[in-house]
């Protein structure tokens, strides 16, 4: 049985170390813009849905280099450091950084997969009720579509129309106020390097399986089974849907697959020489 313990910043590898430079430098840019051009770089760096118009095809790749505050950049960039520096110790740069942006790309696929699934689920839902708007429509849409935390100015809108059925103001307030819903929905941004580095963390427990890692700093876990229930938590945390929660699982989901999906593959391929 092996321990695991993080090794020295002097003992860096190249990719690792240029990955982590590259996501602190864009952190400091992001609020040197907002700061002094009152320009928010995520409007143009971060991950969208391709339906929004504010997608561009090079946000697949700058959204991993993005992130929304200081914890989430350092709990990402720990890591990176923790896990992936044995990975391209491992591996050597080429490999583990092929691995790596393929991973944060696989991630971005399953979540946007998601995302498209929920969004058009959405949209079905307002064209039945835009197709026929009608008080009782309206409150069908909201207590199908929308999460009761964020009912409370449907429900008002909803109680006056209800009362009030002949106002056209209120039948066209209902209709704005949906379609809102959907753009609000299809403008949420994608931030950070989290995809690739769950991505890193299957690729460590299985390489290392029996590794020891400190959950916490101090409680002992072998990294195969640290990896499995962090999996099985990010599955749950994504089927539960929380629209309080504003972590991408299913993005952790898809580095963690298509990081399995890679080294499968690789042995594959490896063993066909030998």
């Amino acid at each position: 049985m092996n321990d695991y313990r993080p090794q020295g910043f002097s003992v860096l590898p190249t990719v690792v170390k240029n990955l982590l430079i590259i996501n602190g430098l864009f952190f400091v840019a992001t609020i040197v813009f907002q700061n002094t051009l009152h320009i928010d770089l995520k409007d143009y760096l971060a991950l969208y849905y391709p339906g929004s118009d504010l997608f561009r095809p090079y946000q697949l790749i700058t959204h991993l280099f993005m992130h929304g505050n200081f914890m989430h950049l350092f709990s990402n960039m720990f890591a990176l450091w923790m896990f992936g520096a044995v990975l391209e110790n491992y591996w050597g740069p080429k490999k583990f950084l092929t691995y790596y942006i393929i991973t944060g790309l696989g991630a971005a696929f399953l979540h946007s997969v998601i995302n498209f699934y929920e969004i058009s689920q959405l949209k079905d839902a307002a064209q039945v009720f835009l197709s026929n708007p009608t008080p009782r429509g309206f409150e069908s849409f909201v207590l199908n579509s929308v999460p009761a935390e964020y009912r409370t100015s449907f429900n008002e809108l909803m109680s006056l129309w209800t009362n009030n059925p002949e106002t056209v103001g209120f039948k066209n307030n209902a209709i704005a106020i949906v379609n809102e819903l959907i753009q609000v929905k299809q403008n949420v941004p994608t931030v950070g390097a989290s995809g690739a580095v769950f991505g890193v963390l299957l690729a460590f427990g299985m390489i290392l399986p029996n590794a020891m890692i400190y959950v916490f700093f101090f409680l002992p876990m072998k990294a195969k089974y640290f990896v499995i229930l962090y999996g099985l938590f990010e599955l749950y945390s994504g089927l539960q849907n929380n629209p309080g929660d504003n972590v991408a699982h299913f993005a952790h989901l898809g580095g963690m697959l298509f990081g399995f999906i890679l080294i499968k593959y690789w042995r594959n391929r490896t063993n066909r020489w030998n």
